[in-house]
């Protein structure tokens, strides 16, 4: 991890009166301005050593080694990917890199850098951008790659564009194209977490849960109370809203699963049903799943009996865990982060054993 010396709230004198609160003054980046935006921003990222030439220029340069480069690039829109009462801005940055890094190691590729477009109200606080600032840096830390540059622009909403880049390393990317009839498929990272916690801030007060909506969105804390866990701290639920607002890829296993032969991959962004509907299409093959090799947690367990919900529903269709799906040819000998789910046969589309056949998972264009 980085240490950094932090620029402090600096501003001209010559500028004007800015408003108060809580007895300390309280700058926007309307106050700032579009190039004290990007300073402020350029002084909270280091660049890491695939970066040649960082912000500042009229594009930065990132090395690429293999001569090949990933690219993946993501959009984020507030009310319809996240919430600022329901997310900080450290936990928008992180989630915003994360879904793009997830993307390119589920190429088989590392990821070396992201660029960030940015559009915000003018009344953003200058706090508020830190935070995303930070939580970009921060998950790219996770990788090793940098945030190398990007653009600001004044938005009635807060718009997020994350574009990153990866390098291959001399190996193949790993497509959707190539599962095969006899190969087993497997998940690694977290599945059903992320619609867990979603539905729970969802619920709120509205769904008799108490509370507020803020914070743990009030879910968490009456679903403590019906779970019976007298005094403790919600652990496990706090960390299904957690799920939601902070996704934890399992960065590791793409290029492991490359080194190991993977067949196909994909990073599960839509719900594992939708999504392996791809490789199923891409492939040319049918694919079955096993209910019963999926981990439902026990906390997912009380969140749906208090819901009335499915918890292999979540499994099956929430995506925002950004999990890795992939196939491997049966005799590979897979390492603990993986769990095999199911298999790959001939014929078409994904069934579940033992369920009838559902449309499950997000589209755009369709909620």
């Amino acid at each position: 991890m980085h240490h950094h010396v932090l620029p402090g709230d600096w501003i001209s004198a010559e500028g004007p009166p800015y408003p108060e609160m809580n007895g300390r003054c309280v700058i926007t980046v309307g106050d700032l301005g579009e190039f004290g935006i990007v300073a402020r921003i350029a002084g909270r990222l280091p660049q890491g050593e695939t970066v040649l030439l960082g912000p500042g220029d009229d594009a930065a340069v990132v090395s690429a080694p293999d001569g090949r480069v990933v690219v993946t690039t993501d959009l984020l829109l507030e009310g319809r990917h996240f919430r600022r009462d329901w997310s900080s801005g450290y936990d928008i940055g992180r989630k915003a890199a994360a879904q793009n890094l997830s993307d390119v190691v589920a190429m088989g590729a590392h990821p070396t850098g992201i660029v960030v477009g940015l559009g915000m109200p003018a009344d953003v606080g200058t706090g508020w951008l830190d935070d995303l600032a930070d939580g970009f840096r921060d998950e790219c830390d996770l990788v090793g790659a940098s945030v190398a540059g990007g653009d600001t622009t004044r938005c009635d909403l807060v718009v997020i564009g994350v574009t990153a880049l990866g390098d291959l390393r001399g190996r193949a990317p790993v497509t959707r194209s190539g599962a095969r009839p006899g190969d087993v498929v497997a998940v690694a990272g977290r599945l059903g977490h992320a619609a867990a916690g979603l539905a729970l801030l969802q619920a709120g007060p509205a769904g008799g849960l108490g509370g507020a909506a803020e914070g743990l969105g009030g879910a968490a804390e009456g679903l403590d109370g019906v779970a019976g866990e007298p005094g403790g701290p919600a652990g496990g639920v706090r960390g299904l809203v957690d799920a939601h607002r902070r996704p934890r890829p399992p960065y590791a296993c793409g290029p492991q699963a490359a080194e190991l032969g993977a067949t196909s991959m994909l990073d599960v962004s839509d719900g594992l049903l939708q999504d392996l509907g791809h490789v199923s299409k891409a492939s040319g093959v049918g694919i079955v799943l096993d209910p019963g090799a999926f981990t439902v947690t026990p906390e997912m367990e009380r969140a749906a009996r208090l819901l009335g919900a499915d918890p292999v529903e979540w499994v099956l269709t929430g995506g925002e865990d950004h999990a890795l799906a992939a196939t491997f040819p049966r005799d590979v000998r897979l390492p603990s982060g993986w769990t095999v789910v199911g298999r790959v046969v001939r014929g078409s589309g994904v069934q579940v054993e033992g369920r009838a056949p559902e449309r499950g998972g997000w589209d755009h264009f369709r909620e």
